[in-house]
């Protein structure tokens, strides 16, 4: 197995006959790890025992590999995260040479992290979800055999969440070497002050610093390239550094006929920046950028580049189903890759700094990022000692924006959610607020900047006017805000939270919305909601009739572990059952928590992707013992009209009502009256008066037979890519079975390992890395993880009353 993954950035230029090159070194700690759960005495020592450690890679982690807690927390998943743990990594130095200035960077840690080289406390952090970085150099041994020890104790026990937060060093960690001049870490910023059709201006400020012992003069030269990889600029500049002093080197440059980035087109640029001294290259780090224009306007939305842009958001949480907190790229592009098919063109990073492959991503498929960096000015961002707040957010700030600064995605920051105190102006909240802004705009100030509110009358102290844009979560609470401020466009922050449970319908239709029963599943007919939130529909009306609406971010995009609500310890013992019946999982999600849509995702794709053919049936057509009986049928389409056959005796025809009050007529089309009667439910589309197309529904017979589908068949032998394998369970005739519920024995082989699996039930209490799994509603979800070696991985799925299936996946170098 592969020890390390090694990346040299390498540059080479002939000067006056002479080739020079300079190489920035770094190292991927993925694997070889040691885990220890628990505080033994002596863990950071060098020497250190670790033979009963567990040896583990990196994403870790260590919570969502245990058994759930049947009357635990249901709002942070029921799973055992509060906790002391130590790893332990031996650094390979052989890449790395004497002299050279070596740091550690963490995307993420949750939390408190203490980090030890060779038995020395190196470097520490507090916020869980932040990156950071640690210089490391004065603490290595270089001599000839020496053992250098990387010891970092992670302690949880602090930290406060409103969901699972997940426990570990849950996202990459990156040993980087450099040259003692150097470029310093995320200092390198590329704005475009002026875009016109023709041209734009382009400006880049790097921060160098000297770390030898004597004056320097150092250039500073900035090579643009091209969405191709075409030069397309090259500028530089020079300073005299003296010993130990940084400076900025900032160029503008001119590119004619630039390419700007958008969501239909994401062109990316890059700057490679190099640094010479004594006419030599000593450093070299690049940056990806994006050229276009963002702008707010008070009655008219959002516009990107010109033109106006309604967003078309999710919320998404920084959890991944089976695989908790751990942050695999793949996991992260499927989760886009499906809202992108739904029609999303924005997320939410809610409600903390998201890994920064998520804003890479969103770079490349043309997705807008809010990007939103706290929940709460508390312990849920790992505030402790509240007397340091100052401290803590220019550190926290720093970091957050000065990494994301460079990304075209980015097109707000947020520096909160829902914070009551600053909302009510108590705890010096209106102060604390202003230091956030604040810091914010020291470090970037090119973006709007927003804090996201929740309760409408605090609109009267007026925080609104301190940051630029209003943002808002659910039932209109914007009205008092947008009253008093109309010059302010508005962001509704939080939208729908319609609740439901894929494949589960209830009868008769609820009257309220908040018409939950003792079932502990939601119907999916998608009218229920909690009592402080609306449907996906009224927020579609309230954006058409409210054009200054920029658009809207649905909580949530997927299902996460934690926030159960209906089903909640304290809501289930108000329906007198206990804390081992309230859920483990949210019910918010337009699909659930392993990516398998609900019906609502064919609702949001029918309204956000008009021009992309959308016919969806709901309910399934299996009810045995309700014949006779009604069975509401709805229908989601992007067509305006519908006719409904029932074993082809038409049930007729419903247009929507685009004028209508009643949000639901206008988006859906509804028999509510249907008496059920087993076969053939059939619906032909219409759009502006011609036939769009047909979808048919059946009623099937009992599953027989499993059946595997591989999102990707071919995936890389990295230890870090994943296949989504969905299991669904049909009939003798082909049909999905859509009660069906067997369990499946999962057998992984070859060339990767298990690394989750799932069925979307937020009630399931198996463990989720287990070789088990349950169909719910007729299918489930397996996750296969590349090993680091090329070759095949092969998943047997059987089950003791249905015919299993084999697949194979080739990993690739």
């Amino acid at each position: 197995m592969k020890s390390k993954i090694i990346f040299v950035l390498f540059f080479a230029m002939f000067f006056n006959g002479i080739l020079f090159a300079q190489e920035r070194t770094t190292v991927i700690l993925q694997n070889d790890w040691k885990f220890k759960k628990g505080d033994p005495s002596g863990a950071e020592e060098i020497n250190e025992n670790t033979s009963d450690w567990k040896s583990i890679s990196i994403p870790h982690d260590w919570a969502v590999e245990e058994d759930f807690i049947k009357d635990g927390d249901g709002n942070t998943g029921k799973l055992p995260w509060k906790g002391q743990a130590w790893y332990r990594h031996d650094l390979d130095l052989s890449a790395i040479k004497k002299g050279d200035k070596v740091f550690l960077i963490f995307d993420g840690i949750m939390a408190f992290p203490k980090v030890y080289i060779n038995g020395k406390l190196a470097g520490q952090w507090d916020y869980g979800y932040n990156s950071f970085y640690i210089e490391i150099s004065d603490h290595l041994d270089f001599t000839e055999n020496a053992k250098n020890v990387l010891a970092v104790h992670v302690d949880t026990r602090q930290h406060d969440s409103r969901w699972y937060p997940g426990a570990g060093i849950y996202r990459k960690v990156r040993m980087v070497a450099m040259a003692p001049i150097h470029t310093k870490i995320w200092e390198t910023q590329v704005t475009t002050p002026i875009i016109k059709p023709n041209y734009a201006n382009v400006r880049i400020s790097s921060l160098v610093k000297n770390e030898t012992s004597e004056a320097k003069k150092i250039t500073v030269t900035q090579r643009i390239l091209n969405p191709e990889g075409n030069e397309v600029a090259k500028k530089s500049i020079s300073h005299k550094l003296r010993a130990g002093e940084e400076n900025y080197f900032e160029i503008n440059t001119q590119l004619t006929n630039p390419m700007q980035w958008d969501i239909e087109h994401p062109h990316l640029y890059k700057t490679i920046t190099e640094v010479s001294a004594d006419e030599k290259i000593v450093d070299l780090s690049e940056s990806t950028f994006g050229i276009r224009s963002i702008k707010f306007t008070p009655d008219d939305g959002f516009h990107l580049n010109g033109r106006r842009v309604q967003l078309k958001g999710v919320n998404l949480h920084h959890g991944h189903g089976p695989l908790g907190a751990a942050f695999y790229p793949r996991a992260m592009e499927r989760q886009l890759e499906i809202m992108k098919s739904m029609g999303v063109n924005a997320i939410r990073s809610s409600h903390n700094t998201a890994a920064p492959e998520v804003l890479e991503l969103c770079d490349k498929m043309g997705i807008l990022m809010f990007n939103e960096v706290f929940d709460k000015y508390d312990r849920k961002a790992d505030i402790v000692d509240t007397t340091n707040f100052e401290s803590f957010a220019e550190r926290n700030i720093r970091n957050f924006v000065m990494r994301d600064r460079n990304h075209p995605s980015v097109f707000i920051w947020s520096v909160g959610n829902e914070m009551h105190d600053v909302q009510a102006n108590a705890n010096n909240g209106f102060r604390r607020l202003l230091t956030m802004l604040n810091y914010v705009r020291k470090y970037d100030h090119t973006r709007p900047v927003t804090m996201v509110n929740d309760v409408q009358d605090n609109a009267a102290l007026r925080h609104f006017d301190l940051y630029d844009v209003h943002s808002w979560n659910y039932g209109r609470r914007y009205q008092l805000a947008r009253q008093m401020e109309p010059n302010k466009s508005v962001i509704i922050s939080e939208s729908a939270s319609t609740v439901s449970t894929r494949g589960f319908y209830e009868f008769p239709l609820p009257e309220k919305k908040t018409d939950f029963t003792k079932s502990l599943q939601v119907s999916s007919y998608d009218f229920h909601a909690p009592s402080w939130a609306e449907i996906g529909d009224d927020d579609f009306m309230w954006q058409q009739d409210e054009p200054y609406i920029a658009g809207e971010f649905v909580w949530t995009g997927f299902d996460y572990l934690g926030e159960p609500t209906p089903y909640t310890n304290r809501t289930v013992k108000g329906m007198g059952m206990s804390d081992k019946e309230a859920a483990r999982s949210s019910y918010f999600g337009i699909v659930d928590i392993m990516g398998i849509p609900k019906d609502r995702y064919y609702l949001y794709k029918s309204y956000w992707k008009p021009g992309e053919k959308t016919i969806h049936i709901l309910p399934h057509w299996n009810w045995k013992g309700e014949e006779g009986e009604n069975i509401p049928v709805f229908v989601y389409t992007n067509g305006d009209c519908a006719e409904l056959f029932i074993n082809g005796k038409s049930q007729g025809k419903q247009c929507k009502s685009p004028s209508s009050k009643n949000s639901t007529e206008r988006f859906r089309l509804m028999w509510k009256d249907v008496v059920y009667e087993p076969g053939e439910v059939k619906v032909v589309a219409y759009k502006q008066g011609e036939k769009l197309g047909e979808k048919t529904l059946k009623t099937t017979s009992e599953a027989t037979k499993i059946k595997l589908s591989a999102d990707r068949k071919i995936i890389k032998a990295d230890g870090m890519d994943l296949s989504y394998v969905l299991v669904e369970a049909f009939d003798k005739d082909g049909n999905l079975d859509p009660l069906a519920n067997e369990g499946l024995e999962i057998e992984v082989s070859g060339a990767g390992e298990l690394a989750g699996a799932g069925n979307g039930d937020p009630q399931s209490f198996e463990p989720l890395q287990d070789h088990k799994v349950d169909l719910f509603y007729g299918k489930a979800m397996i996750i296969l993880k590349s090993g680091m070696e090329a070759g095949t991985i092969k998943l047997k799925v059987s089950s003791e009353n249905l015919k299993g299936e084999t697949i194979k996946i080739e990993t690739e170098n």
